[in-house]
């Protein structure tokens, strides 16, 4: 009997179709890439180690195709992945830089996914299972899993968050902002984060206010250039990043969030500066490279070395 994911990471997988060509428009053409927050976490999850799945649903066509065969060459659980009769969720991107995006995706794949097909007794074994993106803002499927993360905290399993904010998050998510940093052990969020889903408040009162909302969560606060925070119970670090030649930073956030969850069910007897310089060498790797590619094991290591976290509060 195969063994059960480590990590399953739920929500979306999606292609981003990006605008390419020459400045005039007169070579232009789009490029499409696989991608999605949810995805993009399992595969970097899988890429340092441990044995992950992305649970969601694709679409049967060559969009969905290229998604399943970058899911299978990514080591991933295949059996956790639904795959249904509706058009593809795409994320068309006219324009990097300044990025502009907007999503297409009305009735399609992954509205349809169905927590009730998953494997029996998945969750068992899973060390953590993560949710973010757009999944949560998409109707009929965000309920769903709000109601299958609620399901899961009750049942004791550890639940990580990284809401990823995205210009379809409006005032109305902020509910589901509050309700899933109250379910999970461990949330991911960034300084871009709180702007967009917290915009009247100062960065520094943002995070209070959601930290306010569980105390005991590890919360992994991340400024880019600037590094990253680990706050937790038992005491603060921050870190800065090892200096490295940023090609993009297209999925460090999502590189970051598996890097933290990777060494916390890799090192659960680790200190937070064991954790945070992982999650942070994670997302500075992923900027080695142009797009959502999961950087190699070897180099997060390399970089992992270079970290020293400085302690700024503790417990005892």
């Amino acid at each position: 009997m195969l063994s059960m994911p480590q990590i399953v990471a739920v929500g979306e997988a999606l292609t981003d179709m990006i605008r390419v060509g020459s400045a005039d428009g007169s070579e232009e053409h789009w490029l499409a890439k696989t991608g999605g927050s949810s995805w993009n976490v399992a595969r970097a999850a899988a890429a340092f180690g441990l044995r992950s799945a992305f649970a969601g649903s694709i679409s049967q066509c060559c969009f969905g195709d290229a998604l399943w065969r970058d899911s299978e060459a990514a080591g991933l659980d295949l059996r956790f992945m639904q795959r249904v009769d509706r058009s593809p969720l795409l994320a068309m991107v006219p324009q990097v830089k300044p990025p502009r995006y907007f999503f297409v995706g009305d009735n399609s794949a992954d509205l349809a996914f169905d927590p009730e097909l998953l494997p029996e007794q998945w969750s068992v074994g899973a060390a953590w299972v993560h949710f973010g993106g757009i999944s949560l803002v998409r109707e009929p499927l965000a309920q769903r899993l709000i109601d299958l993360a609620s399901t899961l905290h009750a049942a004791g399993t550890r639940i990580s968050y990284d809401p990823n904010y995205r210009n379809t998050m409006g005032t109305a998510y902020r509910t589901t902002f509050e309700r899933m940093c109250r379910l999970a052990r461990a949330v991911k969020l960034s300084d871009e984060d709180l702007a967009g889903l917290l915009p009247e408040l100062a960065p520094s009162k943002a995070l209070q206010l959601a930290r306010s909302w569980n105390p005991n969560a590890w919360w992994l606060y991340t400024e880019g250039a600037r590094g990253a925070q680990l706050l937790t119970p038992g005491g603060d670090w921050n870190a800065r990043p090892p200096a490295v030649e940023v090609i993009d930073t297209v999925g460090a956030g999502d590189a970051s969030a598996a890097g933290l969850l990777v060494s916390l069910t890799r090192r659960p007897e680790a200190d937070g500066a064991c954790h945070l310089a992982y999650a942070i060498a994670a997302g500075s790797a992923a900027c080695m490279s142009a797009g959502a590619h999961p950087p190699p094991a070897h180099v997060v290591q390399a970089l992992f070395e270079q970290i020293t976290p400085v302690a700024v509060r503790s417990s005892t």
